[in-house]
């Protein structure tokens, strides 16, 4: 957990904050360490172990924020960060058109810690070595397969948060990954296929549960069948997806158009702004019936399950979607007041210390229904089955999009039969998520997460998780693609 003496710089930062007049100021200390190994082609390509440790001061003055950061933990870089905070908030306040008012939340004192059997660093690195080697191995022995690859990566964050309301929240969160690839080539085209661990808050049990060297042989199998496999003939299909397509999906559209500050106009300049005005929450029809999207920070394992967000909020369940109807936002103690909520929704993250935290997606999921796989595919006459995340494209309001995928196979008469290439569907939001008739049930709910995810000035990496179940879409516009996969 955080060192003693973080406390002492906690009490350090938050007495200069008091003593400027500000109304509100907390501080981020911060250490974090990361393992990224990283296979190609039956050799071991990179290994890096990165350590980044740090604190970050925010300080609302007079309605206004003011953020600084530094590397240096010493008992005289703190006090100089915290003046140099609640002097940046002081110009901003000078200038300001509205003043920041923060949503209400109880103080909380707490501890977070990610439930972990197997520590991930502390797994030698011989065997991770070993089983990317073996993993890359298994690739090769499938003919007609040129390239491989294999990767294993993990991050633990120690952090403490303190504010001057009272709030003392101690983390230590872990993270795990790791995923393979196969590429294989057929008169002179390439096609790759691959398998991936979702990103959860595991232990290194994510790794030898996910039993790689069986998912080795299958990918390296799929890769072949894939590049030898036909295109696809543009036209309309319906279409049943598999969780981890419907996550990026999700993700996309429906994650980013449901940070309230995108919908209010915060990121216009920068990652776009939403469709999903403040307008339309409760009367609009974002989808059919069958969806509803749950936005969901409590669930052990997910990568926004932090305890709390970075507001010092706690983290919370909630409706996107009800039923159809676009009925909340994700939020944070700064815009939540716009709309007349009284508490944020917790959504309020940073991706390290130097950054200050702005509203990110949710683990926002889709909700599973009650048929069952089959049962999805045994209405489709003439569609597509589409696995793992391919190319995409989606506009600044998140309202026009286009999706590939990793893996296709054509649907016939309720039979999924042989592979296809090169397949990619475009749409527009509402009218996509309106022509969902169906969703397999809880059995079949899969989650995966992100990482990556873009969004700030400077710019942040969020991470989230979407779960989901496949669900069937009808009379969905195909194109042929050559080159997407």
């Amino acid at each position: 957990m955080s060192s003693p003496i973080w406390d002492e710089f906690a009490k350090l930062a938050l007495k200069r904050i008091a003593a400027s007049g500000a109304e509100y100021g907390d501080i981020r200390v911060q250490d974090s360490s990361t393992q990224h190994i990283e296979g190609a082609d039956r050799r071991i390509a990179s290994i890096r172990d990165v350590r980044d440790i740090g604190f970050g001061v925010r300080v609302l003055y007079h309605g206004a924020w003011g953020f600084a950061a530094s590397s240096i933990l010493s008992l005289e870089e703190v006090p100089r960060v915290a003046d140099l905070a609640v002097e940046i908030a002081k110009g901003s306040a000078s200038i300001a058109l509205e003043k920041v008012r923060l949503a209400e939340e109880p103080i909380h004192r707490d501890r977070v810690v990610t439930h972990c059997r197997i520590d991930p660093f502390s797994v030698p690195l011989e065997k991770k070595a070993d089983l990317l080697l073996n993993t890359m191995e298994t690739l090769h022995r499938q003919s007609g397969v040129e390239r491989s690859s294999a990767s294993l990566w993990a991050r633990q964050d120690r952090k403490l948060f303190v504010s001057t309301e009272g709030s003392h929240v101690e983390f230590d969160l872990l993270a795990g990954q790791g995923e393979c690839a196969a590429t294989a080539l057929h008169q002179g085209r390439f096609a790759s296929r691959n398998f991936n661990t979702p990103y959860l808050r595991k232990g290194y049990e994510l790794i030898e549960e996910a039993d790689f060297l069986r998912e080795a042989s299958r990918v390296a199998t799929q890769a072949v069948e894939k590049v030898k496999a036909p295109a696809v003939d543009a036209g309309q299909y319906d279409l049943v997806l598999d969780p981890e397509h419907l996550s990026l999906t999700i993700h996309e559209s429906c994650g980013h158009p449901s940070e309230l500050d995108r919908a209010l106009g915060y990121e216009a300049n920068y990652a776009g702004t939403s469709f999903l005005t403040t307008d339309k929450r409760g009367t609009y029809r974002y989808g059919s019936p069958h969806v509803s999207l749950i936005a969901d920070n409590t669930e052990p394992e997910t990568l926004a399950a932090t305890g709390y967000d970075d507001d010092g909020v706690m983290c919370q369940r909630w409706d996107i979607i009800r039923h159809g109807i676009f009925v909340g936002y994700c939020t944070n103690r700064e815009v939540a007041p716009k709309i007349g909520e009284a508490r944020s929704r917790g959504s309020n993250r940073a991706d390290g210390w130097g950054h200050v935290p702005i509203v990110r997606i949710a683990n926002i999921g889709l909700e599973p229904g009650s048929a069952t796989v089959d049962q999805l595919m045994a209405d489709v006459k003439h569609g597509i089955y589409i696995e793992g995340h391919g190319s995409y494209s989606i506009d600044q309001r998140r309202y026009n999009f286009q999706f590939g995928g990793d893996a296709f196979w054509l649907i016939e008469n309720g039979r999924r039969t042989h592979m296809l290439r090169d397949v990619i569907y475009h749409g527009i939001t509402p009218e996509f998520w309106n022509r969902c008739d169906g969703v397999a049930d809880r059995t079949a709910r899969r989650r995966y997460g992100f990482i990556t995810c873009g969004k700030g000035q400077p710019g942040q990496s969020g991470w989230m998780t979407h779960a989901a179940s496949p669900a069937r879409f009808r009379r969905i516009q195909v194109l042929r693609g050559e080159g997407h996969g």
